[in-house]
């Protein structure tokens, strides 16, 4: 994913450097804002998954096997 996004820079730098330079530079700024989206996505799944261990425990000491 990481050439690809350097190839679609690299075709915006060609096409509008001055945008291209300014996406450069908000590109950090992005990422330290969607910082804590991520983190709350990442505290959601893990409760999702506490959950699923929680219910499916009885089946668990039951013997019973998840087939993937």
């Amino acid at each position: 994913m990481s050439f690809f996004g350097l190839l679609c820079w690299l075709v915006l730098f060609v096409l509008c450097w001055p945008l291209a330079l300014l996406a450069l530079v908000m590109w950090p700024i992005v990422w330290l804002l969607t910082l804590p989206f991520r983190l709350i996505g990442l505290s959601v799944e893990a409760v999702f998954a506490l959950l699923k261990a929680i219910l499916f425990l009885p089946a668990r000491v039951l013997g019973w096997r998840e087939t993937r």
